[in-house]
């Protein structure tokens, strides 16, 4: 039998509609309906395992912003969860001040925090005032405790083991969890590996967006591999290391979308 969450998450209409007032920018077909698929599964009763495949610069965030939003305009928590300080950081930067002009407190929580700091950080997430929790590993620290967790989104879950996974889900009580990815998946493998989530795909890329290419070396050519970077980043561009051996070539800097 299937398991039935303890809570129940409203459509939100409103909010989502709030979400897209503000954004500067306008949403893709692709991205919509991923939102559409992200949302019947939020309403559902049971938990959501749903897998957000899509490249560099297709619009994930913004996507899995939505779900946030919804979540928390249920009265629950979300948590987004990232493998590095830097990619966290980065997260937080883009979605802190949404979250703000949408009245949802967000904060960062990394292996930076010390001391008093931490503390009140982790006072702030156990008592359910901070609402938005974007965070690294640190995370899964037994310390660390959540008011009411509701939604668990995992960037690059191949950075993660199944373990770590599982400790995050395991501080809610049946959260819907939304997973990202950037690494291109073949469907039949995407079966193999996440035979547990349901797939959704943005396809398309917003308007301006120059498509990414990917480019993989062997490890004898690692010396013509970091003279890309160098090459790249002279020219203005975002280079982002992805699975071993691969370079992945982004135009331009990182935004919500």
């Amino acid at each position: 039998a299937r398991a039935v969450k303890p809570f129940r998450v409203s459509h939100s209409p409103g909010m989502i509609h709030r979400l897209q007032s503000i954004l500067p920018f306008r949403l893709t077909r692709a991205q919509e309906r991923v939102i559409d698929e992200i949302v019947r599964d939020l309403t559902s009763p049971h938990p959501m395992n749903r897998l957000i495949q899509g490249d560099v610069g297709s619009g994930k965030t913004v996507v899995a912003l939505h779900a946030v939003a919804v979540a928390c305009a249920s009265g629950l928590q979300a948590a987004l969860m990232a493998p590095t300080e830097l990619l966290a950081e980065q997260h937080y930067l883009n979605v802190a001040p949404l979250c703000a002009r949408l009245g949802l407190q967000a904060v960062l929580l990394s292996g930076k925090e010390r001391g008093t700091g931490k503390r009140e950080l982790v006072a702030r997430i156990a008592e359910g005032t901070a609402q938005v929790i974007v965070g690294t590993h640190a995370l899964l620290q037994h310390k660390v405790r959540f008011a009411k967790l509701g939604l668990a989104v995992i960037d690059e879950q191949h950075k993660f083991g199944v373990l770590q996974r599982k400790m995050l889900v395991d501080k809610g009580y049946q959260p819907d969890v939304l997973i990202m990815t950037a690494t291109p998946i073949p469907r039949t493998l995407a079966m193999t590996v996440y035979g547990d989530l349901d797939v959704s795909v943005i396809d398309a890329l917003p308007p301006g967006r120059k498509p990414v290419q990917t480019v993989a070396f062997a490890a004898s050519q690692r010396r013509k591999g970091y003279q890309l970077v160098v090459d790249e980043l002279r020219a203005g561009n975002g280079v982002s290391p992805v699975a071993a051996g691969g370079i992945r070539r982004v135009s331009g800097g990182a935004d919500p979308r």
